[in-house]
Formats: structure tokens, sequence, C-alpha cells
């Protein structure tokens, strides 16, 4: 008995031998830039939450991620530059990620992590692109880019439509603590992406009205209270933390997908550009790390470090082996996260590359720890409106971040020898990521794990006069202008089981044009229907903002079911011709349904 007791005094006196696996909240906002934080500078707003957890953990000063947010996700979840992922835009199925990656949710639920991806995913729409389908299995948000109502948004639970009450942010909040509350007996992975404060500009009157007061703009008023509507809810969340006793163990992390939008002009931490841009503004963003048990000394880290960073750092931190599965790109941040000083960290060559369709190289970027080295495509809006033509890139520019981090001086004429040796690194690294090629990938359909399957009309193809409602084609948009009966809409599919197929269509169609008969064809399946009246019925939205009157619109849309397709297994065109059009056009088509008859 001695003896034993013996034994348990020094277990006592020396503590476990091990320590519980840390849970993970990984917070990400939308469009919200390094500027738009009080602990940057800005003092036109106030975030302290946010400061608080930056002050009390690591700062990355210098964080890199890609100027869109698509290709940021997929690399922040892989550990891997976008276009090895198959990620190389914002809609039209270009911000698919392959199933076959590996994603830091499939390692940590491979070791008994219950994962829950709450919010935007932005990396698919169709099984298995889809949160379920790389390793997240509480999923509560939306699939797609961004969302057009941020007050009692439907939004999925798993595959299945729910109604919320309230604004977004806070909803999405209520959702992450209901989960750590679930599963804190347990290591966790959360992994919450805000939709806020991207576009369109919806926020309760309270916060929109402090900043209007102060003479801002409408726009500007709504995008600073997004952001501080934003800091209170991360502020609630490290308070569910505290309550549950879980923040000793708890690895967070906070940081942006993107360079800032609203906010740009009014500061920017001395920048230049913002969210599209190739320059410093466009793609360095905050990453603030808090994990107590780690013993972390708060400290500021200046060495350059990348979104493709995550992934390995947290499999590191985690203790979880990394997955078999493709090349990972980036570097676990350990030694910068436990030592302030980070003179031994080496030299390193970040590079970003901005997609506008399947072929272009540029506009592109190399950041060394002294040089920025940017090419550009200039378009409307700095890259985003860009034309899918490298022939109309501009020359190289060179910027010694050092001492001009404004970037108001290029020098790439004095020193040619840095710009040729940077711009081979990036020749010869875009070569590498895009060896095997791009594409808009088919759309999956006749899964168990989503049926039915929606395709969304910004996933389709199409003829001319046919365009989306909106302009390029963003998310929750329609097709419209079907004024020519020749023309034709089609979409890729992968039909992953043959069998028949229900086939509905939501759309709208003013009485004057009823009576089109259209045809929907798949191999040597097709059905024929006739289009109903169905009068278009605009929903209002709360936007505080002109512009996104024009680009952020929902309607009632009407629903048509048309019959049954069977669909032979492997890869099937799916199109919708008219065989005739008695009015001026066939209809306005949102989306086509497939259910697979079981």
């Amino acid at each position: 008995m001695k003896y034993l007791i013996g034994i348990l005094a020094s277990l006592v006196i020396l503590g476990p031998t091990f320590s519980a696996s840390p849970n993970v909240l990984l917070i990400v906002t939308d469009d919200q830039g390094y500027g738009d934080f009080s602990i940057h500078g800005n003092r036109h707003l106030q975030t302290p939450n946010v400061d608080k957890l930056g002050q009390s953990g690591v700062q990355f000063e210098r964080f890199y991620v890609n100027s869109f947010c698509a290709p940021t996700r997929a690399a922040l979840l892989t550990g891997r530059w976008p276009l090895r992922t198959g990620c190389h835009g914002v809609t039209h199925n270009r911000e698919a990620m392959k199933p076959s990656e590996v994603t830091m949710a499939e390692a940590l639920k491979g070791a008994g992590y219950r994962t829950a991806c709450i919010g935007k995913w932005h990396n698919g729409e169709q099984y298995p692109f889809t949160p379920q389908g790389q390793g997240f299995e509480d999923v509560f948000g939306f699939n797609n880019g961004h969302w057009n109502n941020y007050f009692d948004a439907t939004l999925l639970r798993g595959t299945t439509p729910e109604k919320t009450h309230g604004y977004i942010s806070d909803v999405l909040t209520d959702e992450a603590m209901k989960f750590i509350s679930a599963n804190q007996a347990k290591p966790f992975f959360c992994y919450l992406a805000y939709n806020a404060p991207h576009s369109p500009y919806q926020v309760p009157d309270a916060y929109f009205d402090k900043f209007k007061a102060k003479g801002f703009d409408d726009t500007l008023s709504a995008f600073y209270g997004m952001c501080e509507n934003m800091d209170d809810n991360v502020g609630r969340l490290l308070a569910h933390l505290d309550t549950l006793k879980l923040t000793e163990n708890t690895i967070v992390l906070f940081l942006t997908d993107n360079g800032g939008t609203a906010g740009v002009k009014t500061y920017n931490a001395g920048m230049r550009g913002g969210k599209t841009s190739v320059h410093e503004g466009g793609s360095r963003v905050p990453l603030f790390m808090r994990w107590p048990a780690g013993k972390w000394q708060p400290h500021v880290v200046k060495s350059i470090v990348s979104h493709i960073d995550l992934f390995p750092t947290l499999v590191d931190l985690c203790g979880v082996k990394t997955p078999a599965g493709p090349k990972v790109d980036g570097v676990s941040l350990r030694l910068l996260l436990e030592n302030a000083d980070d003179a031994a960290w080496p030299e390193r060559t970040l590079f970003t590359h901005n997609p506008i369709d399947e072929t272009n190289k540029f506009p592109g970027a190399v950041r060394t720890q002294r040089y920025r080295l940017v090419r550009e495509i200039k378009g409307p809006s700095g890259g985003s409106s860009a034309k899918a033509n490298d022939g109309s890139a501009k020359s190289w520019q060179l910027y010694d971040m050092e001492t001009d981090p404004g970037q108001k001086e290029d020098i790439a004429v004095d020193h040619p020898m840095i710009v040729k040796e940077l711009s081979a690194q990036y020749d010869a690294w875009f070569k590498d990521i895009s060896s095997e090629g791009l594409q808009r990938y088919p759309l999956a359909v006749g899964y168990d794990e989503q049926n039915p399957v929606e395709l969304h009309a910004p996933q389709s193809y199409f003829d001319a006069p046919l365009e989306f409602a909106s302009g390029p084609g963003f998310a929750n948009d329609w097709l419209t202008h079907w004024t020519d009966a020749k023309a034709k809409i089609w979409f890729e599919l992968d039909a992953v089981k043959a069998g028949d197929y229900e086939v509905e269509i939501a759309y709208d169609c003013p009485e004057e044009d009823a009576g089109s008969i259209i045809s929907v064809t798949a191999g040597e399946s097709s059905l024929d229907g006739t289009v109903e009246a169905a009068p278009i019925q605009d929903i209002q939205l709360p936007h505080r903002d002109e512009k996104g009157k024009a680009r952020y619109r929902n309607r009632e849309w009407a629903t048509l079911k048309l019959g049954t397709l069977k669909l032979t297994q492997g890869p099937v065109k799916l199109t919708l011709e008219a065989l005739s059009m008695p009015g001026a056009q066939v209809m306005d088509l949102k989306h086509v349904r497939l259910l697979r008859q079981k």
C-alpha cells in the first residue's frame, strides 16, 4: 500500500505525461481587410474582442492569402496552392475543390475529432464537393459564394433547408456555440466561416445608425457596422469558451479571406490595393492564433507566411499524422508560434495568382521578405472584371516593401536582375501548380448523400442572347433574355448512378409569354413540357447600398415538374431547349432539380 501511495504521489508531483488533444476553432470572415480592425490602426471603428484575441496570442503581421474568396478557402483547408486543388474561380463551378483533396477536417476527423462547417463553404455545391464530402460531419450554412438576405435566412442543415430567425452572423455564432457545447467532452474542430462583411451590405439598425451619425455614407456605415457586429460575435464565442472552461486547451485562429472592400478608400493601413488586386492590400490579411496550453508568449511575427501553412500547422499542433494524399505545399508555423525571435525562420518566396479563367497565367505576384513583384491585367474592379487575355498583361512591377510599403515607386527598371529572378520563379511555380490542367467539373448527381440535387443557373452553359440577370453570374443569379427559341441551356453532369430522375425547374414567366414548349434531353432520354404562367414576384431585401439593389436580388420562383428522365451512369449533358415560343421569351431559369427515384 505504501508503495502504491508513493507512485500516486509522484504522479501528482510530476503531472500528467500527456495532454488532451486541443480543440480547434477556426474563424474566417469574408471580405474584411487588414485595415478593418482597430488593432491595425483604424480609428473609425472598434474591434476590441478581435484586438484582445490578437494581443493575447500570436499576431502574424505578414500573412498572405489569395485576393479572392474561394481559392483562399481551398488553400487553407488543404495546405496546397489553390490551382492544385482544382479551385480557380469564385463562380460557374470554377470554385469547386477536387473531392480527392485531403482537408484538415478529414485529417482531424480521422484522429477522433468531431468536425463542423458553419457558414459559407464556397468550394463546391454538389456532393462530394460539399463539406459533407470533405470530412465535415455537422454542416450548417450554405455552399455557394454569398447569400442575398442576411435576416431570417433559409440555410442548409446538411442538405435540408432550415428557416432561421435573426441576423445571419448572430445565427451562425449561436450555431457554433451549440456545436461547442454539444462536443466539449471530446476534441472538436469548428470551422466557422462568416459571410459578413461581404456585400450585400445589410446590418441591424443599431450598428448602421452609429456610423451614419459619424457622417459616413450608407455603404461604409453598413460595412463598418457589419465589422463591429462581427467583433461582438467573436466576443460571444470567446466568452462561451471561458464559460465552458475550454479556453485553455482550444486553439483559436482568426483570419480573413482576402483584402478589404468597402473600407479600403477610408483606411487600408497604408497598403495599396484591396480585394481582387495582386498588390499588397489584396492578399495581406490578419492571422491571430491563441492557445494558452501551448504556453506561447504573446508576440508579433514579421516573417511572411501563407494560407497554405495552416493545414500543416494544425496537424502538427494537434499531434495528428498527416493522412496519405496529395503533396502539401505549406509548412508548420510551430517555430514562429513558440519563439518570439523569428531569426531562425528561413527565407521564403510566396506567390499569388488571381484566376480569370482556365487559361490565364496572370494577374500574379511574387512576395519575398523584402520585395513584391506584380503583373496585372487591369479591369474595372482591379481584377475581378478583367478579361481573359494574358496578352493584355502589363509589365512586371517591382517594389521594395521595406522602404516603400505603400508601393509608390516601381523600381523594376532599376533592378532588372531581381525582376528576372523572381519572374522566373513565378513562371516555374505556375507551370507546376497548373500542370494537371484546369476545368469546370461536371455536376455530380445520383449520390444518396444529396438527393435531390439542384443545378444552379451560374453552373450552366448557354447560348446568346441568354445572359445572367445581375451581371457576371455570381451565386444566386438566374438566366434571363431567352428571347431566341434557338438558344439552348445545358449542364455537364456526372451521373454516379443510372436510373430514373424526376426533373423539376424553378422559373418565372409573365402571363403574356406563357405557353412555350420546352424539351429536356439527357443522352437518349428526353421529355417535353409546357411553360405555365408564373408572374414575376420580386422580394424586397434590406440593402443599405444602391449597388446591392441591382446586384443582389431575390424572387419567388414557381416550380414546374416536367417528368422523368432516364440517365445512364457516367458523363451526360442535360439540355433545355424551346420547341416553340409563342411570346417574346421562353422564361427566366433559376435552377433545375433532379430527384433520383429509388
